[in-house]
């Protein structure tokens, strides 16, 4: 699957301990249309890593930065496959603040998400299942 291949081909990629930001997470943004230049050492960028990714491989994205934008796009689905996306919750169901990636596998208690900004790097992390929000199916484009 092209989606989760191209996530893959950036696995590793990591912010730099110092205050310039890695080459490509700038690219995440600026390939976006955001000033990846401007970018402050904290800024959130699990949602720009899914959009680029989506963007890239010809399928519908959120063109946004915030994580629960993914709510908004592609078809909610309870049976997740390989390559949809997972939204989750950060500190509560009702707060603002959440985190996006691609399905990978789940257990029983735990749903494995390859995503971006995660121990500040790509990478595949488990998330406990009650922090999810909804497993999104895309469509590609054209």
């Amino acid at each position: 699957m092209k989606i989760i291949r191209t996530a893959l081909s950036q696995y590793g990629v990591k912010e730099t301990p110092d205050t310039t930001d890695h080459p490509q997470i700038v690219k995440y943004f600026t390939e976006l249309g955001y000033d990846g230049e401007k970018l402050k050492e904290d800024t959130a960028w699990c949602s720009a890593f899914v959009n680029w990714v989506a963007k890239k491989t010809g399928y519908e994205h959120s063109g946004k930065l915030n994580a629960r934008s993914w709510l908004s796009i592609g078809t909610s689905t309870e049976i997740p496959s390989w390559g949809d996306i997972v939204v989750l919750w950060r500190e509560s169901p009702s707060s603002w603040k959440g985190h996006v990636g691609f399905y990978i596998k789940e257990s029983k208690r735990y749903v494995y998400v390859l995503g971006g900004n995660q121990r500040n790097s790509v990478c595949i992390k488990a998330y406990p299942k009650n922090r999810v929000l909804d497993y999104k199916k895309l469509r590609r484009h054209g």
